[in-house]
C-alpha cells in the first residue's frame, strides 16, 4: 500500500481540517545551620552570577560572601521572629549596602527579642498585618485603577504601602485611594514614568499562530526570536503567541527544498532555554550535539504533547506534494497537524524541528524533522541554551526531590540522597563529557567500580572511570552505560535522606529524573 507524506500544520479556523497537504500551514526543612551562616570557597554562587553581583550591586567578593551568608539564614530568621512575635512584627529586609538583617517592630518587647536573634531591629507603626489589610484593601478595588497607576506593594522598610504612579496621575492615585476607604497616611505615592509592560517566555513545543489562522509550533528558542518548520508561513508573515499575543515576524523562511525558518520576536518576548515536556513543565537544552541513529528521541508540540520513540535514519529527501524536501531526519515518535515546527529534543541536546508524517498518534507513524544546526548555521543564529556547563538540578519524578550531597560534605566517599529541593550549591549538577559533577568538581560515583544491583551511588574525585559516567536519556533514566542499569532510589523510600543505587532499570518512578 503506498504512503502519503504530510506536512504538518493545523488552520485556526478549520479545526477539523487532516492532512492540509495543499497549504503551506504544516504542520520539614534540612537542620544545616552550619550550611546556612557559612559558604566555603566554591560552594556560592556561580562565577557568572558572582560577576554579576559585583557589577550591578556593587560588591567586593568579601561584601558579596557577608551578604550570602545573611541570605541564606534571613529566611529561617524571618519564619521564627513572625510566629513569636506575631502582631508586634513589621516586616523584614536586608538594607542596601549591609550584611545585616533588619526587622521591624511595633514595640520595645518585640524588639528586645529581635536584637536576641542577632539582627537589627526598627521600632515602627504599622504592623506587617496592617500594611497587608490595606493592600488587600487597594486589590479590592483594582477595577478602579487607571492606566496612570503602575503598581502598588508593602514597603516594609518605610513602613507603608507605595503606589506607583504616572507624574502626571497623583490626583488619580488620591481618588483610587479614597475610593478603597483607606487612611492616606498609610499610603505613599512615588512618581514613575515608566509603566510595567508584560513579557512573555519562548518555549520550544509551544503553541504559535501565523497571519492570525494557521497553527504551528516553536522549534527552539534562539538569540532574537526561534526557529520553527519553513512550511508554517513566509518571510514577512506576522505571529501571535501561545497567548494570542503579538509575538513577531518571520524573517527567514525555506520550502521546499528545506523545511525550516526562523521567527524574529519582539521586546515583550524572551527566549529561554526550554521545551515543554511530557508534565507541561521544561525540558533544559544544553546545545545541540547530533544524537547517535537508533537515540532515543522525543518531540513537543502543540497538538499531541511529548511524543518520543527513536532516530532512524537521516540524510532523507522526502517529497511532499509541494515539493521534495532534502537533509531531513526520520524518527518513530509521532506527529499530527499542528505539531509542525515542534521542537525535537534527545537527552538535553536540540536535534531539529518537525516537518511532515506518516500515520497519526492513534494508529501510530513516522515523523520526519529538520535538523536544527543546518537552520543555526543558514541564518547565523545563536542557540538558547542552559549555559555552556548546564548546571542545574537533578530531580526525581517519583518525590520531586532533588539529587543531593548532604550537609554539603564533599568529602570521597560521601554517599548522595534526594531532599526537598532548596536552590543549595549542594544541589547544582554540572555535566561535562558524560559526568555528573558538584559544584566542588566530584564526580557522581557508582561505588568501588561495581556493576551489580544495589551498589551505592556516591561522590568521588573525578578520574575518568567508566563508573563515573552517566547519562541522562530522553526516556528519563539516569543510565550508568558500564552497567547498564540505573540510578534508583532504594526501594521507594519517599522520605527525604532517602538513599540511591544502582539496579536493573525497570521504568519505574523511583528511576525517572529529569534536570530543573
Amino acid at each position: 500500500m503506498s504512503r502519503t507524506f504530510k506536512v504538518l500544520g493545523v488552520a485556526a479556523v478549520a479545526a477539523t481540517a487532516v492532512g492540509l497537504t495543499p497549504l503551506l500551514s504544516f504542520a520539614g526543612d534540612r537542620p544545616t545551620p552550619a550550611a546556612a551562616a557559612t559558604i566555603a570557597p566554591g560552594h556560592g554562587p556561580e562565577p557568572g552570577m558572582k560577576t554579576a553581583m559585583r557589577r550591578d550591586l556593587k560588591l567586593s567578593d568579601a561584601q558579596i560572601a557577608g551578604r550570602l551568608r545573611t541570605e541564606a539564614s534571613a529566611p529561617t530568621v524571618d519564619r521564627r521572629l513572625r510566629a513569636k512575635l506575631g502582631t508586634s512584627f513589621a516586616g523584614a529586609w536586608i538594607p542596601a549596602g549591609s550584611p545585616r538583617l533588619t526587622v521591624a517592630v511595633t514595640t520595645a518587647a518585640a524588639a528586645a527579642v529581635v536584637r536576641g536573634e542577632g539582627a537589627d531591629v526598627k521600632i515602627v507603626a504599622r504592623s506587617a498585618a496592617q500594611l497587608e489589610t490595606t493592600k488587600v484593601a487597594l486589590d479590592k478595588h483594582r477595577t478602579r485603577a487607571t492606566r496612570d497607576i503602575h503598581s502598588w506593594y508593602v514597603d516594609v522598610a518605610t513602613n507603608t504601602v507605595v503606589i506607583s504612579a504616572d507624574p502626571a496621575g497623583k490626583a488619580v492615585a488620591e481618588a483610587f485611594i479614597k475610593a478603597s476607604g483607606i487612611s492616606a497616611g498609610t499610603v505613599r505615592i512615588v512618581a514613575s514614568a515608566a509603566a510595567p509592560q508584560p513579557v512573555y517566555d519562548t518555549r520550544g513545543g509551544d503553541q504559535y499562530v501565523i497571519n492570525g489562522n494557521t497553527l504551528c509550533s516553536i522549534g527552539f528558542p534562539v538569540r532574537g526570536g526561534f526557529v520553527s518548520a519553513g512550511h508554517c508561513g513566509g518571510v514577512g508573515s506576522a505571529t501571535l503567541g501561545y497567548n494570542n499575543i503579538a509575538q513577531g515576524t518571520f524573517a527567514g523562511s525555506s520550502f521546499p527544498g528545506n523545511d525550516y525558518s526562523w521567527i524574529r520576536t519582539n521586546g515583550d518576548w524572551t527566549s529561554r532555554p526550554w521545551v515543554k515536556d511530557a508534565s507541561g513543565g521544561n525540558a533544559l537544552v544544553a546545545g545541540s550535539r547530533d544524537a547517535a541513529v537508533g537515540s532515543s528521541i522525543c518531540r513537543s508540540g502543540r497538538t499531541t504533547g511529548w511524543r518520543c520513540g527513536t532516530l532512524q535514519g537521516r540524510d532523507e529527501t522526502v517529497n511532499y506534494s509541494a515539493g521534495a524536501v532534502q537533509g531531513l531526519s526520520r524518527m518513530s515518535a509521532c506527529a499530527e497537524p499542528g505539531d509542525s515546527g515542534g521542537s525535537v529534543i534527545s537527552g538535553d541536546q536540540a536535534q531539529g524541528v518537525t516537518s511532515g508524517v506518516t500515520g497519526n498518534c492513534t494508529t501510530g507513524g513516522t515523523t520526519w524533522f529538520q535538523p536544527v544546526n543546518e537552520i543555526l548555521s543558514t541564518y547565523g543564529l545563536s542557540l538558547t541554551t542552559s549555559g555552556a556547563t548546564s548546571v542545574s538540578r537533578l530531580i526525581s519524578d517519583f518525590n520531586n526531590k532533588c539529587l543531593d550531597v548532604p550537609g554539603y560534605n564533599y568529602a570521597d566517599g560521601q554517599p548522595v540522597d534526594v531532599w526537598d529541593c532548596n536552590n543549595g550549591a549542594n544541589q547544582n549538577w554540572d555535566f561535562p563529557a558524560g559526568t555528573v559533577r558538584t559544584q566542588d568538581n566530584k564526580c557522581l560515583d557508582v561505588t568501588g567500580n561495581s556493576t551489580a544491583n544495589g551498589a551505592p551511588i556516591e561522590i568521588w574525585n573525578c578520574n575518568g572511570g567508566a563508573n563515573q559516567q552517566f547519562v541522562l536519556s530522553a526516556a528519563g533514566d539516569l543510565v550508568n552505560p558500564q552497567a547498564n542499569k540505573c540510578v534508583d532510589i532504594t526501594g521507594y523510600h519517599n522520605a527525604n535522606g532517602a538513599t540511591l543505587a544502582l539496579w536493573d532499570c525497570n521504568g519505574g518512578a523511583n528511576q525517572k529524573w529529569h534536570r530543573g
